[in-house]
């Protein structure tokens, strides 16, 4: 396969990727106008929410691909980079913080659903952190 073959491929991808979103977000709100459910309702929101920001990185993906080259220079990531550590650093503590609540809650009589909630808070500042500490690996193979 050729790199434009390719390069298509995912673009093709990215687009029928971002019509699964924009279904995903239809259903949220069926689901949202059906219930006033408030732990429904709040996971709705989450998955609505987090499927428009799957949906602008696919489009931000092929759009790299189709019209303009993705560039990110080491002099605009050292620009923000100690604003950046810093932010990593908080994301840190959040996952710390959040870990160690979730581990003392085990065989707790806390209700299942608080509980549910701080496994998805954990797990998404988790990636938050990821996000960050793979930044640092994009600013490491940049940088001699």
């Amino acid at each position: 396969m050729t790199m434009k073959e390719l390069q298509q491929e995912i673009i093709a991808n990215m687009k029928n990727w971002q019509n699964a979103e924009n279904d995903s977000v239809a259903s949220t709100a069926q689901i949202l106008k059906k219930t006033g459910n408030p732990v429904i309702r709040l996971v709705m929101e989450v998955i609505q929410r987090d499927s428009l920001m799957h949906h602008r990185v696919q489009e931000f993906i092929a759009d790299s691909l189709e019209y303009k080259t993705v560039s990110l220079s080491p002099d605009e990531l050292t620009e923000v980079w100690d604003m950046i550590e810093h932010h990593n650093e908080l994301e840190k503590k959040m996952v710390g913080n959040t870990e160690q609540m979730v581990s003392h809650l085990k065989g707790t009589g806390i209700n299942v659903v608080i509980k549910y909630l701080l496994n998805y808070l954990m797990e998404d500042e988790k990636k938050h952190k990821y996000l960050l500490d793979s930044l640092d690996n994009i600013k490491h193979g940049m940088l001699p």
